[in-house]
């Protein structure tokens, strides 16, 4: 136990920081320490109990779930939001949400990849507070935004909105994001400025992406870049449970290896993982098999959601152990595989 004398000096300093609202340097001044003395006294006040730090989390704030998701798949970070049971409230929910992180997070030597046809990433957009200084970030639109004339403003205005309210620079990808032949997409990759889109892709260190369901949203279906009901069931009958710019995977995260892939103009999940920070904005109960499968497969690293996903995910008995690196591996086995079988 401490001396009577070392608890009166530790009562002191810790009264100074905490009450008085002083700085360590100030104290050191004062008492005539050392400020490694006055940062060990003050670790051994809280120790002994002399000090006793309280968190009163406010009520809409999730850190447990957060920590949870975190601990759970692996990721980064979490942030979980509370909402109504609702997909269009959801969306509206996660839109400030993705902001505030964007805004909080972003870097000058980033390269911002974001996707397009996502109402989430569109309610973030709209959420977002200029910024009026450059910042020297880049952005590239990672999905083809090229469609259905009275829906394709939507693509175009994420991308560029989202640059100016950065103060960054756009690169739009102009190509539709599906295309009805793979040959058609020969011809549109070789294009300057799509290639140009194409590289800058290569070097994406923080992607902004939707998560999809087989079953696309209506912005999407809006869009015009989908595909058939045909092939989307064909897609469910192999295994898919959701997508990345429209890049499709199995309830483990592993790519389906399929032909349709390739009339896709965009980034693809392998050029996904190579992004430093990959964060997915997504939620509801109709996107829950989605976002499991991207969290498995560890196709995102920081995840913004709902509460009643984030609970359902935690509850979801398949997804109690641990993503470790056995389960990434698995994926990118099965993702090999198919591969293979298609060659």
């Amino acid at each position: 136990m401490a001396r009577i004398d070392e608890l009166r000096l530790m009562s002191k300093v810790a009264r100074m920081y905490y009450e008085q609202g002083l700085r360590q340097t100030e104290i050191m001044h004062r008492l005539s320490m050392s400020q490694s003395t006055i940062s060990r006294l003050l670790k051994r006040a809280e120790k002994a109990g002399i000090v006793r730090i309280t968190i009163s989390v406010p009520s809409g704030v999730n850190p447990d779930l957060e920590e949870a998701l975190q601990d759970r798949f692996g990721l980064r970070e979490a942030i979980v939001v509370d909402s109504m049971d609702d997909d269009e409230q959801i969306v509206r929910d996660l839109g400030p949400a993705a902001a505030y992180y964007v805004e909080t997070t972003l870097r000058p030597t980033d390269v911002v990849g974001i996707s397009s046809w996502s109402a989430a990433l569109l309610a973030m957009v709209d959420s977002m507070q200029p910024n009026t200084r450059s910042s020297g970030a880049r952005v590239v639109q990672i999905l083809g935004g090229v469609g259905n004339p009275g829906a394709e403003a939507h693509a175009t205005h994420l991308t560029r909105r989202f640059a100016n309210l950065v103060g960054g620079t756009a690169t739009l990808l102009p190509a539709p994001g599906v295309v009805g032949s793979s040959d058609a997409k020969r011809v549109l990759m070789k294009d300057r400025y799509v290639e140009e889109a194409m590289r800058l892709i290569d070097t994406v260190t923080l992607a902004l992406v939707g998560i999809g369901s087989i079953e696309p949203s209506r912005m999407l279906a809006q869009s015009g870049n989908v595909f058939s009901p045909k092939e989307l069931q064909t897609l469910s009958a192999q295994g898919a449970v959701g997508d990345i710019c429209l890049r499709f995977f199995d309830r483990n995260g592993a790519p389906l290896a399929t032909p349709l892939a390739n009339r896709v103009i965009g980034m693809d999940l392998e050029q996904l993982r190579h992004a430093e920070r990959v964060v997915g904005v997504a939620g509801g109960r109709r996107k829950m098999p989605a976002i499991r499968g991207a969290l498995m497969g560890r196709l995102i690293s920081v995840l913004i959601t709902d509460r009643n996903t984030a609970q359902r995910l935690l509850s979801d008995e398949a997804a109690k152990e641990p993503v470790t690196r056995r389960n990434r591996a698995a994926a990118r086995n099965s993702s090999a595989e198919r591969a293979a079988s298609r060659a």
